[in-house]
């Protein structure tokens, strides 16, 4: 790098730039390995590629032992190559921390706490919830917290069943609301059901004007759209906007309509299936968003790393811990991968799902079924061949191998959810990232929030509420929980 003019200051980075400044360093060291697909364990010989020192090491560790590499807590009778040591703090170093491990992994509806803090410091009482799915979320905030909500799914199928949902609950209160009784305490819930819409949210269009037909085609949205014109909602006032779990380039969209809309107070996102992000440059890329995180060398993500992202680390650990034949899947798979490639070598990476207990099978029965699926006849296919047995047997090295790509995994949504933050910090928005939830009970447990005006009134208490389920409105953010916030807009 080019040393700066005399007399002129480099500029001075933020710590969340500096941090994803340090994971593209670290992924760019360890790229081969974040790129391997396990099933081409045997077919690329993948193990001959890390590094020397670790090999032994791994190949003689105990599943126990590499849960416990993965938590960076040793494991009974473990000796790790300091390389290896050094790699996997370097990983636990700069992913977020996940959460709070000793809370509960059901947390009583840490989402709606949250919408309802923003709901008060907005003074927005109007939500859009997009990606509505059934409709369980928007049903809370609005029979729940009295809130005007809007909820917008592509599928017309499910936005059926959330209205049929909402008119079984709004007959139950009837009910309670009928039953005189002054021995009954009255009902908590207000009878004011969500609207659903069915449509699919279009990137480019204005916010008042975004829905499309949804996909596929069935009911499509009202002839005027519900959300208004460029006042935001029917009455003009403003709205929050929200997407739980929002897939692939829905969750962009959604930061981009709320960067360009005023109508748009506030948004909190949490995204998923992060392998379905729009990378190419010749597209509007959804990855990356920042100007921050663009201007770095080797900050491109492969479809296999942004896939990585969405694995499920904490239900991983505890399949190492208890051992047993979910381990098999993967040793299975590259076997099988194996058998493909020498029958056709232009079928490989084929999306092949032999039975979601195919772990319990023995792996000729597994074979039996995975080869059909790839077009193969399984007659004259060696299944019990000793080349075949040899590679069985290396079942606990593919474990590792396995595990090693796991220590990157948060290391990558890291980098995505930086690159979202950082995107917001540009343009001036008081923005955080919280992990809101245990991620035994979701994997993907952060939520990004951003508002025009500051967070901390919303903030305040929320790590609280997401452990015992009560508000704590007055207590203060831990600047260790919440990054600190940018400035606000002009």
């Amino acid at each position: 790098m080019a040393a700066a003019p005399r007399g002129t200051a480099e500029p001075r980075q933020s710590p969340e730039q500096r941090r994803a400044a340090d994971i593209i360093r670290l992924l760019t060291l360890y790229r081969p390995l974040l790129d391997a697909f396990v099933i081409d364990f045997f077919t690329e010989d993948l193990w001959a590629q890390l590094p020397p020192a670790w090999q032994p090491a791994l190949a003689g560790a105990t599943p126990v032992q590499l849960a416990g590499l993965l938590e960076g807590q040793g494991g009974p009778g473990s000796a790790w190559p300091l390389s290896l040591l050094a790699f996997g703090a370097a990983a636990r170093a700069l992913a977020f921390p996940r959460g709070c491990p000793g809370a509960s992994p059901r947390p009583p509806r840490p989402s709606t706490q949250l919408l309802r803090r923003l709901s008060r410091a907005t003074g927005c009482e109007r939500v859009v919830d997009i990606g509505a799915g059934q409709g369980h979320l928007s049903r809370l905030l609005a029979f729940g917290l009295g809130l005007r909500v809007t909820a917008v799914e592509s599928d017309a199928r499910l936005v059926g069943l959330a209205q049929r949902f909402d008119q079984e609950l709004l007959r139950e209160l009837a009910k309670t609301r009928g039953l005189a009784h002054r021995r009954h305490p009255p009902c908590p819930l207000t009878p004011r059901a969500p609207l659903h819409v069915a449509g699919r949210l279009d990137p480019a269009a204005p916010w008042g004007e975004f829905l499309l037909p949804p996909d596929p085609p069935g009911a499509g949205p009202a002839a005027r759209n519900p959300l208004g014109g460029p006042g935001g909602s029917e009455d003009g006032g403003r709205v929050l906007l929200t997407g739980l779990h929002a897939c692939g380039d829905l969750g962009p969209a959604l930061l981009c309509h709320f960067a360009r809309s005023p109508a748009v107070a506030a948004v909190a996102l949490v995204g998923c299936c992060y392998m379905k992000l729009s990378s190419a440059p010749q597209q509007s890329p959804s990855y990356p968003l920042s100007a921050s995180v663009a201007a770095l060398p080797g900050h491109q993500l492969s479809y296999r790393a942004r896939e990585a992202a969405c694995h499920a680390l904490e239900e991983y650990q505890g399949r190492l811990r208890g051992g047993g034949a979910h381990l098999r899947a993967h040793c299975y798979r590259a076997v099988l991968e194996c058998l493909i490639c020498a029958a056709e070598p232009g079928k490989r990476h084929l999306g092949l799902q032999p039975g979601r207990k195919a772990h319990t099978l023995s792996f000729p029965q597994y074979a039996q079924l995975g080869l059909p699926l790839a077009g193969l006849d399984p007659v004259g296919v060696p299944l019990d061949s000793g080349a075949m047995g040899a590679m069985l047997e290396q079942q606990h090295k593919v474990v590792a191998f396995y595990t090693l790509g796991q220590l990157l995994a948060p290391v990558v949504e890291t980098l995505i959810l930086l690159d979202r933050l950082l995107y917001l910090r540009e343009q001036g928005f008081h923005c955080a990232l919280v992990p809101l939830f245990n991620p035994r009970f979701s994997p993907r447990n952060f939520v990004l929030v951003a508002a025009r005006t500051p967070l901390a009134t919303a903030l305040a208490g929320l790590a609280k509420d997401s452990e015992d389920g009560h508000s704590s409105e007055d207590e203060d953010v831990e600047e260790a929980e919440f990054p600190r916030e940018g400035q606000s807009p002009q």
